[in-house]
């Protein structure tokens, strides 16, 4: 039994905002999760096979660096990929020049709140049999794909050169990690993926193995928040979620 990849993590000074950025981009619906009776931030609930929810909670830690993680979206035409780039030029995204070169044909974009993406071009084969979000793309090394491979269940679906690729069985996006040089870490990742326990499972026992397979428990002054803090072999965060029924 493997953790499932239950909602991928926004921290942000405007959750709410943010949430309909995304959710206006994306035509998902939103929803207001809670635990153990408090608010747990807007959630955005997938409207095709992504296969996790997008969770937006409210943070006052100031930005310090890029996201390790970032969206691939697909596109269809060149004029569909200029349709997504305008779209989300008018909720609120902004371009960003992170050294991309002119003839490369992705778009690089930033959220209202600095986080990047980008809007691939079409015939992208990598990302051919993937939906609207083609990836989550990582800064990470080669041993953190082993370790979410096996942390997940997702099968390998790309390894060479220490660039790695995950995809669920059950299709949706890619989470690719792209090899070194990796970029250095500045400080809590405003981008975390918060995981479930395997049904009928302790979660001390889901920790343990976490533990196993190359994870480490942190402290990053979160106390007693109904979660535990994980890093993985890279030092990024992630979160392992109380069991469902203190969760709703």
């Amino acid at each position: 039994m493997t953790s499932d990849l239950h909602a991928l993590c926004f921290d942000a000074h405007d959750p709410l905002r943010l949430a309909r950025f995304w959710a206006d981009l994306l035509r998902w619906d939103t929803s207001e999760e809670t635990s153990e009776g408090m608010s747990d931030g807007i959630t955005l609930l997938p409207g095709d096979d992504t296969g996790f929810r997008l969770r937006f909670r409210p943070t006052r830690e100031r930005r310090t660096g890029r996201n390790h993680l970032h969206f691939d979206l697909t596109s269809t035409s060149l004029d569909d990929q200029r349709q997504v780039v305008e779209t989300a030029l008018e909720l609120g995204a902004r371009h960003l020049d992170i050294g991309q070169r002119p003839e490369e044909g992705h778009v690089v974009l930033a959220d209202p709140e600095g986080n990047e993406f980008c809007v691939i071009e079409p015939g992208n084969r990598f990302l051919a049999e993937c939906g609207f979000i083609g990836a989550l793309a990582g800064d990470g090394s080669q041993e953190a794909g082993y370790f979410w491979s096996r942390a997940l269940g997702w099968p390998l679906v790309w390894d060479q050169d220490q660039e790695t690729a995950i995809r669920s069985p059950h299709g949706g996006p890619k989470i690719t990690w792209g090899g070194p040089p990796l970029m250095p870490k500045t400080g809590k990742e405003r981008l975390h993926f918060d995981l479930a326990p395997p049904v009928g499972t302790d979660r001390q026992t889901e920790v343990d193995r976490l533990v196993s397979l190359g994870a480490t428990r942190v402290d990053i002054g979160q106390g007693d928040a109904g979660r535990v803090v994980m890093a993985d072999p890279d030092g990024h965060e992630f979160c392992v979620l109380p069991p469902a029924g203190s969760r709703t």
